[in-house]
């Protein structure tokens, strides 16, 4: 039961951050156009990284 449970919290932070990233994304190409190719950079690398956090969690579960 304890390894769902972490799952599922990783999975809820990962969803939180990937909100957060895709918000604060939209809003810096709003602010600046011409960035929009490096602020898409960025966002897909951080999305790529926060949604790791749920792999480790799986990983980390299987242990138990």
């Amino acid at each position: 039961m304890t390894g769902n449970i972490h799952i599922g919290l990783a999975a809820l932070g990962a969803a939180i951050g990937v909100g957060l990233i895709g918000m604060k994304a939209s809003e810096a190409v709003g602010r600046n156009p011409g960035a929009a190719t490096k602020i898409l950079v960025q966002a897909i690398l951080s999305t790529a990284f926060a949604e790791g956090i749920v792999f480790f969690a799986i990983y980390l579960a299987k242990g138990q």
